[in-house]
């Protein structure tokens, strides 16, 4: 069975790191560049904290981003749904769609 695994190195905060992907290499250097300004910003140049922990709040904070951009998602179909539900009953009867899918 062949790998369809990319080999991508990446640089995070001074630390070399080789990345066996399914994703682009553009698309993985963008995450880890976001992760590496994120941890970057929370140590706010000061050399006493460790990269550790600094990891470990980045990883909170990406996580956090993540679980609100869910909730947004979430909420923006649920009023999409409803949006769809709202103006079928306006359409001609060939146009309803009646299984109830959105678009």
């Amino acid at each position: 069975m062949m790998d369809n695994k990319l080999v991508v190195r990446v640089r995070i905060v001074g630390d070399e790191y080789t990345l066996r992907t399914e994703a682009s290499p553009e698309h993985t250097k963008t995450v880890a560049e976001h992760v590496d300004r994120t941890i970057r910003a929370i140590m706010g140049g000061a050399s006493t904290m460790e990269t550790q922990k600094a990891a470990i709040l980045a990883a909170l904070q990406i996580t956090d981003e993540l679980f609100r951009e869910r909730d947004a998602m979430a909420t923006m179909v649920a009023d999409l749904r409803q949006l769809a539900a709202d103006v079928r009953p306006l359409l001609p009867p060939t146009k309803r769609g009646e299984d109830g899918s959105v678009g």
